[in-house]
Formats: structure tokens, C-alpha cells, sequence
């Protein structure tokens, strides 16, 4: 498949998902076979503003792969001057060739990655978080197909790049409209949509339901991502082949499992399973992760921000509640590699 003139040769996707894909996580998705990936949804009224922790928040290197920016709002002309405005800002940051120690703390001037632009802006149209909700914006969209179609051609219109759109099946059981806001969005000029197989309501909660993205794909041109509970090889094939959808996006399988990347694409490509990864195999790859994000953002954002994800590393390992509560306790890499060394 193909977006825009990108090309995902296995459809392998990594979800975005605020507080978790950052520019750490991506890129440790990508070392594992991870093809394409979203950052964490960013605020389009908070640029239009200007506010530099947004602009932040969105920023993509040149090492990282396609990436995706993923954008939210409810209003079409906020959400179109907004990709305006970061494709001039990381336009014009990239042309500088400027590589300031803000940008990227904690590493040497040499060693920095050089500013990427996004492949594609990404319209958060299924985020369940209430206080998103509330405002109007993610899944609160689904409300009024009308208003998908306007926010998709606006920010379609607003630049060259692709506009791809991520959603759920509904607000409800009751209300399950996912047809009609991903025509609505393809009508637009969305050139992929990826459905997360819950409504608002469920949350994360219970089970995806497949059946609602196997009738979109049959009725779009576009290509279609399922996304939702994939978090195995087998599962992986299994959603597969119930939605013969285009690719897969994998969200919170992801977290603190980074092979489920290599584990899926071995299965597509008629591979032997490899080995399951050992406990020193998994503490590297978590260091590796925290690192990527103590370069990023240094120590004092990085460690209380990363703590989450590590944590997730450790899960069923021998005494992984005493280890978490001495990371919990860290501020520093070497207090994390410290406690992770103790497993």
C-alpha cells in the first residue's frame, strides 16, 4: 500500500498514542520493522498560536522514517492554518540547517539528527479521553459526518502533503456511523483511514469488533488500517483476514513490546517464529528507549515522562514491583539503569 508517494511494503503501522509515541518510541518501532508511524496528537489551535512546546511535541528527525503528524481540533480553517504553519516552520528550521542545543539537549551539536518534515498529516478523529471530547475535538467529530468532510478537504487543501484520518466505529453501540464519516473523510481527500475497532464509549475497554472495518474496506477506494487489541502474530492475522484490510496499526501492544513488530512481519513474509526475547534483551531495548529520550528531551522531562513505558518492559519478570518503585524513585538514566540492572 501506499500513502501519498510512501510506500508500507507490509502495511505495519504504529498507532500514535498521546504520552507514549514519541520521538523515543518511534524510533525503537523502527528499529524492529515498524514502517510508518504517527506522532502524539498535537494541539492545531496551540500552533496557531505559537507555542514552541507544541511545535516540540510534533517535531520529527530525518533518522525516524516516515512519520506522521497527527493534528486535532473541530474548527476546518484552525486545523488548516495549523499545517500551514508547521510545514513553513519545519521548512524554513530545516533550510537553516540550524541545530540548536534546544532542540536537542542531550547530545553534542555533531550528533544531532537533522529536522524531518511530516509524510502526512494525521486528523484525530477517535480520541475517547473526555476532557478531548468535551471540547468537540477526536471522536467527538464522528457526531457530524458533515464537519469530517470539512476538516478533511481544509487541511487536504491547506498543503501538499497526504491527509490520512484516524477514527473509531462510533460515539456508542448506538450510534455506530463509522461508514459514513469515512466516506465522508475519503469525500474530503483523505488518502487513508485508519479505524480503531471500539467506540468512544468503550474506551479501551472489552473487545474490538472487526466487523465494521471489514465493511468500510469493501466500500472505500482508499486504503484502510485496522487497529485494536492486535498484540500478537495471531491476532495480527486474525484481524487480517476478517477485514482484508491494508495494513494493521498496533497502539498499545506496542508498548514495552517493541518485537511485536519483527514477530508480525516474520509471519507475514513466511518466516520462522524467532525466539522470544530474553530478560537482558529486554532491559537493553528499554535503556536503548530511555536513552532516545534523555537525548530528546533531557533528563529532567525525559525520566519522569519515560517511567510508564519502561515500566511496561518489566512485565512478569521476578521482583518487577520492586524494581518499578526504586524507577519511580530515579531521576536520573544512571538511577533507572541502576534498577533495571537489578532484574
Amino acid at each position: 500500500m501506499k500513502i501519498g508517494n510512501i510506500e508500507i511494503k507490509n502495511g505495519i503501522f504504529l498507532a500514535p498514542m498521546a504520552g507514549y509515541t514519541d520521538r523515543a518510541m518511534r524510533l525503537i518501532a523502527r528499529e524492529f520493522g515498524c514502517e510508518y508511524t504517527t506522532t502524539e496528537m498535537v494541539s492545531a489551535r496551540a500552533v496557531t498560536y505559537g507555542d514552541q512546546k507544541t511545535f516540540r511535541l510534533g517535531r520529527i528527525y530525518d533518522d525516524e522514517g516516515p512519520v506522521a503528524l497527527q493534528l486535532f481540533d473541530k474548527d476546518p480553517s484552525v486545523m488548516a492554518e495549523a499545517a500551514g504553519i508547521i510545514l513553513r516552520h519545519e521548512e524554513e528550521l530545516r533550510a537553516s540547517g540550524r541545530k540548536h542545543e534546544s532542540l536537542f539537549p542531550g547530545i553534542s551539536e555533531e550528533e544531532r539528527p537533522t529536522v524531518a518534515l511530516p509524510v502526512a498529516f494525521d486528523i484525530n478523529m477517535g480520541c475517547p479521553v473526555n476532557k478531548i471530547f468535551s471540547n468537540g475535538t477526536g471522536s467527538a467529530l464522528m457526531r457530524d459526518p458533515d464537519l469530517i468532510y470539512r476538516i478533511t478537504k481544509a487541511v487536504n487543501q491547506a498543503t501538499p502533503l497526504p491527509t490520512t484520518v484516524k477514527m473509531r466505529l462510533g460515539i456508542d453501540s448506538e450510534h455506530i456511523n463509522v461508514m459514513e464519516c469515512a466516506k465522508a473523510a475519503e469525500e474530503g481527500g483523505a488518502a487513508a483511514i485508519c479505524i480503531h475497532g471500539r467506540t468512544k464509549a468503550q474506551m479501551y475497554g472489552g473487545e474490538a469488533d472487526f466487523k465494521e472495518i471489514a465493511r468500510v474496506k469493501s466500500s472505500l477506494s482508499i486504503p484502510v488500517i485496522a487497529n485494536g487489541d492486535i498484540n500478537s502474530p495471531e491476532a495480527a492475522r486474525v484481524v487480517l483476514d476478517s477485514t482484508a484490510a491494508d495494513g494493521i496499526a498496533i497502539g498499545r501492544g506496542a508498548v514495552g513490546n517493541p518485537y511485536i513488530f519483527r514477530d508480525i512481519i516474520n509471519m507475514l513474509e513466511g518466516r520462522a517464529p524467532s525466539a522470544a526475547p530474553t530478560t537482558e534483551m529486554l532491559i537493553e531495548v528499554a535503556l536503548r528507549q530511555l536513552r532516545y529520550a534523555v537525548e530528546d528531551k533531557g533528563e529532567v522531562v525525559a525520566i519522569p515522562e519515560s517511567r510508564k513505558q519502561i515500566a511496561l518492559y518489566l512485565k512478569g519478570f521476578r521482583g518487577a514491583a520492586r524494581i518499578r518503585t526504586e524507577i519511580n524513585t530515579s531521576l536520573t538514566l544512571s538511577g533507572v539503569e541502576a534498577a533495571l540492572r537489578t532484574a
